[in-house]
C-alpha cells in the first residue's frame, strides 16, 4: 500500500512522529488538529499495516567510541538466490553491519559498517567479511565526515506533489 492510500491526517502523522517519536498522543493530536483517542486508533493502525516500522533513539556513534565508518562494496561469487539470501542472513548476524543492501550493477551489496577503531574494522574485514562464502570481493570507503545523515521520508515532496495535483 503506498502513501497515496493515506489521508492527509494520516501522513501529519507520520511526519510528525518522523521529527518527534517520543511525543505523547495528546501533543500529537494537537499536532495533527484531531483529539486524542481517534489519533491513538490511527497510529495503531499505522503500526499494524507497517507504515511505522518502530521507534528508536538517534544515538551518537562517535560520541559512543565508534570512530570508524566504513562502506564496504561486496561482489559475489554467485547470485543466485540462495547464495543472495544466505549473504543477506549473514549480515544479519554480523553487528558491525548496521545496513545491508543488495544493488543492480557492478557491486552486488553495499554495508554500512560501524567500528569503535581501524584495528577492529580491520580484524572483521579480514576474518569475517573477506573470508564470507561466496564472497569474491570487497572494496571499501573510509567515511571521513558526514554532510548529511536524516532518516525515513521526505513528507514536503508528497505535499508539494498532492498541491500540485489539487
Amino acid at each position: 500500500m503506498g502513501i497515496s492510500k493515506l489521508d492527509e491526517i494520516d501522513r501529519k502523522i507520520l511526519s510528525e512522529l518522523q521529527a518527534d517519536g517520543r511525543m505523547t498522543n495528546v501533543e500529537l493530536a494537537k499536532r495533527v488538529g484531531i483529539s486524542a483517542p481517534p489519533c491513538l486508533r490511527r497510529v495503531r493502525t499505522l503500526e499494524e499495516n507497517g507504515y511505522i516500522q518502530g521507534y528508536h533513539a538517534d544515538v551518537a556513534a562517535r560520541a559512543l567510541g565508534f570512530e570508524v565508518q566504513v562502506f564496504a562494496m561486496v561482489g559475489l561469487q554467485s547470485q543466485a538466490e540462495a547464495d543472495l539470501a544466505a549473504f543477506e542472513e549473514r549480515c544479519r548476524r554480523l553487528p558491525l553491519v548496521r545496513e545491508c543492501h543488495m544493488l543492480n550493477g557492478e557491486v552486488d551489496f553495499i554495508l554500512k559498517c560501524v567500528a569503535p577503531d581501524l584495528s577492529t574494522f580491520q580484524t572483521f574485514l579480514t576474518e569475517e567479511l573477506t573470508s564470507a562464502e561466496n564472497v569474491a570481493s570487497v572494496k571499501t570507503s573510509l567515511v571521513i565526515r558526514c554532510a548529511k545523515d536524516e532518516a525515513g521520508v521526505p513528507f514536503e515532496v508528497v505535499e508539494d506533489r498532492a498541491a500540485q495535483i489539487g
